[in-house]
């Protein structure tokens, strides 16, 4: 409508805001001019929905600088000008982003809709299908880091007859890397290789999560599994097993915490479970574990609730649980914590599962 559009610019000029549009999303901040401390953690971002198509920044900005200052906000645009419905407002601590959901979750705006505000997943993880038969992890990563950015690991799956049908599962480092990277890649592809590929959000479940629906389809291709269930597929069981075996296996009962074997190699063996994760892959060729750790809330009794992922790239899956952490006195602090967490329970299961 002109009127809500005169009524957009006027705020625009008036505020001296800055707006960026990028691939169909127009981004507010990240940071803003004048932020102070460093960038926001896990678990700072909420997801809004259920936005009148006609309404902007103008309205929505405001609202939520009502509970306290904003990183960043992204309102999702189509072609026409219009919203998608959708947003993501990132706070500065997760104490400012559960204070949005409590305070403007069915807040209502005009026409008699209310907003739906939840925490943000923040997916970061992509499934890629439909890729040339025979492509290598190392190839594929390669070409992910020419035309992506944020690239951290990728996982290729083969299946079907003659393993002909394959995909991969990509991790990057936040959010906004893989969102950009899912708006570019089957252009890129088509374009400098000539291979039409699919692109989707990874889902670990068959039901969309409240964010998943609004984007362009999750997909559930297979994934990981929580610790305590199977997690490597039998081929690579076999295979992890038997590289776990052998040459090493005294400095392997060391690493993962068993008893000290009487003839040590001489080898120092870190203390903290991070440390003895990375010693492991390193001793076997498995490549450094990447961890992706995300809040979730805050529990009744103080402890922040977090899932985990983490990857190791000489496996086929990443190992996912959820854990239970004090909060530390920074955000880099609790995010060690949690990895620390992360880390033990992988070594109990590279433990259990390769060495029984």
């Amino acid at each position: 409508k002109p009127k809500d559009k005169q009524s957009f610019e006027d705020w625009l000029e008036s505020t001296s805001i800055t707006l960026t549009q990028v691939n169909g999303q127009r981004k507010y901040g990240g940071p803003p001019t004048g932020w102070r401390g460093p960038a926001p953690g896990p678990g700072c971002e909420v997801f809004i929905s259920s936005i009148p198509r006609d309404v902007f920044e103008d309205c929505l900005i405001p609202l939520f600088q009502t509970v306290a200052p904003l990183y960043e906000f992204r309102l999702m645009m189509n072609f026409s000008g219009q919203n998608r419905g959708f947003a993501y407002a990132k706070y500065g601590r997760p104490a400012d982003a559960e204070a949005a959901i409590r305070a403007l979750h069915l807040h209502p705006l005009r026409g008699g809709m209310c907003l739906i505000v939840k925490m943000s997943t923040e997916k970061r993880q992509l499934c890629l299908g439909e890729l040339p038969a025979g492509v290598s992890e190392e190839a594929l990563l390669t070409v992910l880091r020419m035309v992506s950015d944020g690239v951290r690991g990728v996982t290729v799956r083969v299946a079907g007859p003659r393993g002909k049908a394959t995909s991969a599962l990509v991790f990057y480092s936040s959010h906004y890397a893989a969102s950009m990277a899912k708006k570019v890649l089957v252009q890129a592809f088509k374009k400098q290789y000539g291979v039409s590929i699919s692109v989707r959000w990874f889902s670990g479940s068959s039901k969309p999560r409240h964010d998943e629906s609004e984007e362009e389809g999750a997909l559930a291709c297979p994934g990981p599994k929580p610790v305590g269930q199977a997690l490597l597929t039998a081929a690579s069981f076999q295979l992890a097993r038997s590289a776990f075996r052998d040459p090493h296996p005294q400095l392997f009962s060391r690493v993962v915490g068993g008893p000290a074997p009487q003839a040590s190699s001489g080898e120092a063996v870190p203390h903290d479970a991070v440390g003895r994760l990375r010693r492991l892959c390193e001793l076997y060729g498995l490549g450094l574990p990447i961890y992706d750790v995300r809040y979730h809330h805050t529990s009744a009794d103080g402890f922040l609730c977090v899932s985990y992922s983490v990857l190791v790239p000489g496996l086929p899956m990443p190992f996912c649980g959820v854990a239970q952490v004090l909060p530390g006195p920074s955000t880099n602090t609790t995010e060690e914590e949690a990895r620390r967490t992360a880390a033990e329970q992988v070594l109990k299961v590279l433990t259990t599962t390769l060495v029984s």
